[in-house]
């Protein structure tokens, strides 16, 4: 069967492609020759994401995609496999930042929250880790937190998570290196430039004017940089935090 919109540069597949970092991750690798793949759970709200990338001269398909459940994972990759093009890049930029006091947190929405954030991140990077072995190559990236360091009041669902996919970015890379596939991590600290922040924040947002929030276009550069890099000097982990952010 014929692939397509085939690409000699292969596939990256964002889980979690929002308004914001994971849209211009796509966006970037797509300047670059890449086929973009983009989930969310709403296939909808990837049609403007899709629109500007082919319209930019670029390729795009978006994905309808529960990132936690197994099936939907294991097809969504299989699909793309198959009909588009070999996944050389997967980035996994699922969030889950919701607060609340331990004091009030439900186990409910503490296993919800390690969901999203934690185990979609396993079941992405392991669907796609075992096409890459196969073919010796490729580049995973997972979007962390300051919450995968270190804890903070009120965030004890989305500490504990992060430190999770932090873990698993870790053990991943210590197996797959040697099979170069690199594995990266990413921490972003810091209020990133979106309606939600503006809308939410202002006084937040009022820092755009002096490079104090981050800059979506700026994050996904430095995703570009990391899958470009020599496998003599990678990189595990990278913080990007705005330069006035206290850390």
């Amino acid at each position: 069967m014929e692939k397509t919109g085939s690409t000699d540069k292969g596939v990256v597949l964002v889980i979690g492609a929002g308004d914001a970092t994971g849209g211009a991750i796509a966006k970037r690798f797509a300047r670059e020759g890449y086929f973009a793949c983009v989930t969310r759970r709403s296939a909808d709200k990837l049609q403007p994401l899709v629109d500007e990338i082919v319209a930019a001269g670029g390729r795009a398909r978006g994905f309808a995609s529960d990132a936690r459940k197994e099936e939907e994972v294991e097809a969504l990759v299989r699909e793309i496999e198959q009909d588009i093009g070999p996944i050389e890049v997967l980035v996994f930029n699922i969030g889950a930042n919701v607060p609340c006091s331990i004091l009030e947190e439900t186990a409910r929405k503490y296993f919800k929250i390690w969901e999203m954030a934690c185990l979609s991140g396993f079941l992405a990077g392991r669907e796609v880790a075992r096409r890459m072995v196969k073919r010796e190559r490729g580049t995973i990236l997972f979007t962390g937190a300051t919450a995968g360091l270190r804890g903070a009041a009120n965030f004890a669902a989305f500490a504990g998570a992060k430190h999770a996919l932090r873990a698993l970015a870790q053990s991943m890379a210590r197996e797959l290196g040697p099979r170069n596939i690199h594995v990266a991590h990413v921490v972003v600290d810091g209020a990133i430039d979106t309606d939600f922040i503006k809308t939410s924040f202002p006084e937040m947002y009022a820092r755009k004017d002096q490079d104090g929030i981050l800059n979506p276009e700026h994050i996904a550069e430095n995703y570009w940089h990391l899958h470009r890099q020599p496998r003599d000097a990678w990189t595990f982990e990278l913080d990007l935090r705005p330069w006035m952010e206290k850390w």
